[in-house]
């Protein structure tokens, strides 16, 4: 026998000799507290136990295929890469106790492309590659872990929050529910030549607030709601016998029943309308109304828009922004996504933006030059949480330079009141000044053309701060035309100017996510923030970085990091499963840190985004670190790319 069969049977003898306590510290830690008993015990009993002595190399990417599958029972192991550029390896991501590894290579049948070493002294319980497959025909609930990493464990954390849910707050839909779970059935409808009084006693009938116009396909032709009742009344000239078309909603709003409650609601808030048709193909199948979202929900949302943007002063606004933090309050118990919750903070926080403006214009006078006002970074992302400062900027037409100086000094003045009345509705004034009243950022469209060529031509350490904020851009209010234009200028420079991709490629690289050597983080911070990670610098960023360089280099318009990842997916940029992977990370990291930002807030604490992991439950602890690694693994992906 040799010394490497020998060791293996003493490992094998170790495990038998305690299948019980090994299933029951298996039991702690996902996915094998989600498999079937005998399904745990049959991978117990064909496992083997090794032990690896500190910087013992465990598995070596010139060893060839993966042969084993490892569970960390007891120790640590970091994975070591020798990065382009690099003498020496480094530790790109570590694995704690009740992790395994390496998946994917067991799946692809390879070898590793990273070499796991003990960090210190280390136990892994080892399952041959063969019993490996067989455990993935057996366990369903094995495979899918196999097959979908870190997603899977995602999974358990939104049921878990879902459970808890419906246990605070009692059974009822979620956001994600579709809409033909909602949407009333057999909705009240009507032709166009019906006359108005026909249409409105079948209204009053039905007990409901709309009826839909159809052709004689069901198409909805328009909609005709008790709010167009009332105006018409108010209005006093109104002929019951005319036809129902001549007064209705034209092109009114249509979603498929497999839209979600979500998109339901983002319609609502965004266009201010309280019925949303649900159509199979082009034909009418039902309705939903806001009072079916209210329900849903308990939170108005709709109305909380409404009353936004018909607000009377700037004491409304801020009554109103209370609302916003409830409405959060309600999503987050409800399991909605990271990406919904900021989505709808995002519209709720334009609206307030829109709103500050029309009050300005009316206390301050229209400056008579038309003017659009944009917002950059996090709210140019929609990806804004309660703990938000102000980016903002106007542009505006002018033929010269001359011109451009004579409109900006007409339009400062009202710029500066919009600054102090969002400061006063909680809009933190920006540290940077990267505020509209900023006469370098009250630009006429050439100027701006002019300060984003010099961006990407020069790439000093100030432009390349700029271009982090500045190319993450969107319009908030007045004409989008010269915006568009304008980002699509900004897109063909940077295609044309690959050392200026290079030099974004390096700045996206100089945020590290904190991986370390305290429990699997690099933690930091003083005081109360003592053995902390940063939530946004360390882990948000990172991921926001190399999409937006991705996203530039390859022509993308979209600003948001989760839809720059799903173009880059789409366009082959990013491998699928990688790209899935980067998301589901980056939308974990946010949900933490907008339920650190909640719960400092009930507490009456500032805004930190500043995170003890020591804080957090197993599981998310351990979702936490992957997520980190899955940032690790895109700016690997990214240096690679870029060969820095």
């Amino acid at each position: 026998m040799s010394r490497e069969d020998a060791f293996n049977q003493i490992g094998r003898d170790a495990v038998k000799q305690n299948i019980y306590g090994t299933m029951s510290f298996l039991l702690s830690y996902p996915p094998f507290n989600q498999m079937e008993t005998h399904h745990l015990a049959w991978m117990v009993e064909h496992c083997l136990l090794r032990f690896f002595g500190a910087g013992d190399s465990i598995i070596r990417p010139t060893a060839g295929p993966v042969q084993h599958f490892h569970i960390v029972k007891q120790g640590r192991v970091r994975g070591e890469r020798l990065l382009a550029g690099q003498s020496a390896p480094e530790t790109t991501f570590e694995i704690s106790v009740g992790e395994c590894f390496p998946l994917a290579a067991l799946i692809g049948e390879r070898a590793t492309r990273t070499e796991h070493v003990a960090a210190e002294d280390t136990f892994c319980l080892m399952l041959p590659r063969e019993d490996f497959q067989e455990l993935v025909r057996l366990s369903s609930a094995f495979r899918d872990f196999a097959l979908r990493g870190v997603s899977s464990l995602l999974d358990q954390v939104n049921q878990q929050a879902k459970r808890q849910a419906r246990e605070a707050m009692g059974e009822m839909y979620s956001l994600e529910t579709p809409l033909d779970r909602l949407a009333l059935r057999n909705p009240v409808a009507c032709e166009g030549a019906t006359p108005i009084r026909s249409a409105v006693r079948r209204m009053h009938e039905a007990s409901v607030g709309s009826i839909v116009v159809t052709d004689a396909d069901a198409v909805p032709q328009g909609i005709f709601t008790l709010r167009d009742l009332r105006q018409l009344v108010a209005e006093g000239e109104m002929d019951l016998q005319q036809p129902i078309s001549r007064v209705m909603t034209r092109a009114p709003c249509c979603l498929p029943v497999n839209a979600t409650a979500f998109d339901a609601a983002i319609a609502m808030t965004r266009e201010h309308i309280g019925h949303i048709c649900v159509i199979r193909g082009q034909s009418l199948v039902g309705v939903v109304s806001e009072r079916d979202l209210f329900a849903l929900q308990r939170v108005d949302l709709v109305h909380l828009a409404r009353a936004i943007s018909n607000a009377a002063n700037t004491a409304e606004l801020v009554a109103l922004r209370a609302d916003i933090h409830r409405l959060v309050d309600n999503m987050l118990a409800h399991g909605a996504s990271a990406s919904q919750i900021t989505h709808i903070i995002t519209l709720l926080n334009d609206q307030t933006t829109v709103r500050v403006i029309e009050l300005c214009l009316r206390q301050h006078g229209d400056p008579g030059v038309p003017f659009t006002w944009l917002c950059f970074g996090s709210e140019a992302r929609r990806e804004q949480t309660l703990h938000t400062d102000q980016d903002n900027g106007i542009l505006f037409d002018a033929a010269n330079d001359e011109e451009a100086d004579r409109i900006r000094q007409s339009l400062l003045p009202l710029a500066r009141q919009v600054n102090r009345m969002l400061a006063d509705c909680g809009f933190t004034l920006c540290v940077g000044n990267i505020m509209a009243g900023n006469p370098e950022l009250c630009l006429a469209q050439h100027e701006w053309r002019r300060r984003f060529k010099e961006c990407i031509r020069s790439a000093t350490p100030q432009n390349l701060l700029a271009s982090s904020i500045f190319f993450d851009l969107r319009v908030v209010w007045g004409p989008r035309e010269g915006a568009e234009s304008l980002f699509h200028e900004v897109l063909e420079l940077v295609a044309d100017a690959p050392s200026f991709q290079l030099m974004l490629a390096r700045n996206a690289l100089a945020h590290k996510p904190p991986l370390g050597f305290f429990k699997g983080f690099r933690v930091s911070g003083r005081g109360d923030e003592k053995h902390t990670v940063d939530l946004k610098i360390q882990g948000l960023t990172p991921f926001v970085d190399a999409a937006r360089i991705l996203a530039l280099a390859n022509g993308i318009r979209e600003t948001g990091t989760t839809q720059r990842l799903a173009q880059l997916k789409q366009r082959g940029v990013l491998d699928a499963l990688d790209a899935d992977a980067y998301e589901e990370a980056y939308q974990f990291i946010q949900l933490l840190r907008m339920q650190q930002h909640q719960s400092q807030e009930s507490l009456q604490r500032a805004f930190s985004n500043r995170l003890a992991p020591a804080s957090l439950n197993q599981l998310d602890q351990r979702i936490l670190r992957e997520s980190f690694r899955q940032a690790q693994r895109l700016q690997s992906s990214l240096s690679t790319r870029y060969q820095l």
